[in-house]
């Protein structure tokens, strides 16, 4: 009888279902796991180097500016003029100021270099002289708008950025296609749009029914004309309803809606969002007023003093909105579900 010979790869087959029958898998090496987490424990040490270089304080405070109409010829102590609103944005960058929206702050999304400063920029009432749109759909001279967009051309790293509160006054138009056109514009470009309620009630003594419908139904107007869910609400005058729920979440219909944060009307900066003394369901606002009167202990003016004078009091950033950077001491100020973001030095 003739034996058949093996071809190579016949051979190799064999070998390998020889040497696989009953053996062992080969130990897996420790080496890969410890060098990951000396890569890991080497990445954290310089971004707390970091952190410390720009003394980042995450649990600093916040000014959220309240502003409504930027007009020439003030009629309430609430407007500022072309030129009084230039100045406030100027301010803000030469202090090292980064705007960002209300929608970024509540939820804790700010991303803005190491070393700076978050400023919120909000406009009540959707006034005509905050946006503007010309016969070819660019921002008016002189308009809220206009004027935060050209500070930042001057300013890089200055954010154009803001969050309009609308009611359904939207922006002076009346005709559908130019509120959607006006809204549309700001989505496009970046702004945030919240809600304001439908016809600026004061919520305090209202029932749920119609703190529902006031805040619902523009919530579904802005919707359906920009297909925006707003992520914040601002009170008008400042109140709270009966309960403060009623104005976070609720429904109208079979839409329903949910702020991540309600803005009041005064008078101090905002906690961070990241602090245990934060408030999703009532953030204050600085009104933007020079120091005189009833307001020269609580206008931006003053306030921005003295977080100027107070830097420990301030945000500053680490640049990183992965994590939430502070010094050690300040550790029991941090919210539990940060934990897990905490970068103390």
């Amino acid at each position: 009888m003739r034996l058949r010979v093996l071809s190579g790869v016949g051979l190799a087959a064999v070998v390998v279902i020889a040497g696989g029958c009953g053996s062992e898998p080969a130990p897996t090496s420790s080496s890969g796991k410890a060098d990951t987490a000396a890569q890991t424990k080497q990445t954290r040490a310089a971004k707390v180097a970091a952190a410390a270089k720009v003394k980042a304080n995450e649990l600093g405070q916040v000014p959220v500016l309240m502003f409504h109409r930027v007009i020439q010829n003030p009629t309430t102590t609430d407007d500022r003029t072309p030129e009084q609103f230039r100045s406030d944005l100027e301010r803000l960058a030469a202090d090292g100021y980064v705007p960002v929206t209300a929608a970024e702050f509540v939820t804790g999304k700010m991303d803005i270099p190491a070393g700076t400063h978050p400023a919120v920029l909000t406009f009540d009432d959707s006034s005509p002289s905050q946006l503007s749109l010309d016969e070819v759909g660019n921002p008016k001279p002189d308009t809220a708008v206009a004027i935060l967009r050209e500070v930042a051309a001057r300013h890089p790293g200055f954010r154009p950025v803001a969050t309009f509160y609308v009611t359904r006054d939207m922006f002076g138009k009346t005709v559908r296609e130019e509120q959607a056109e006006t809204l549309l514009w700001l989505k496009q470009n970046g702004f945030d749009i919240g809600n304001h309620t439908r016809d600026h009630v004061n919520l305090r003594g209202k029932s749920k029914k119609e703190v529902e419908e006031q805040i619902g139904s523009i919530a579904q107007q802005i919707g359906a004309l920009a297909y925006v869910k707003p992520v914040t609400l601002a009170l008008p005058y400042g109140n709270q309803p009966s309960r403060k729920e009623w104005a976070a979440r609720g429904k109208l219909g079979d839409v329903s809606y949910e702020h991540a944060g309600v803005f009041l009307a005064g008078y101090t900066p905002a906690p961070s969002p990241f602090s245990r003394s934060f408030d999703p369901l009532g953030i204050p606002r600085i009104r933007a007023m020079d120091k005189k009167g009833d307001c020269a202990q609580f206008c931006s003016t003053a306030w921005l003093d003295w977080l100027k004078n107070n830097p420990d009091m301030r945000y500053t950033s680490d640049g990183d909105v992965t994590t939430v950077a502070f010094p050690k001491f300040k550790d029991p100020f941090l919210r539990t579900t940060y934990k897990t973001r905490a970068l103390p030095y």
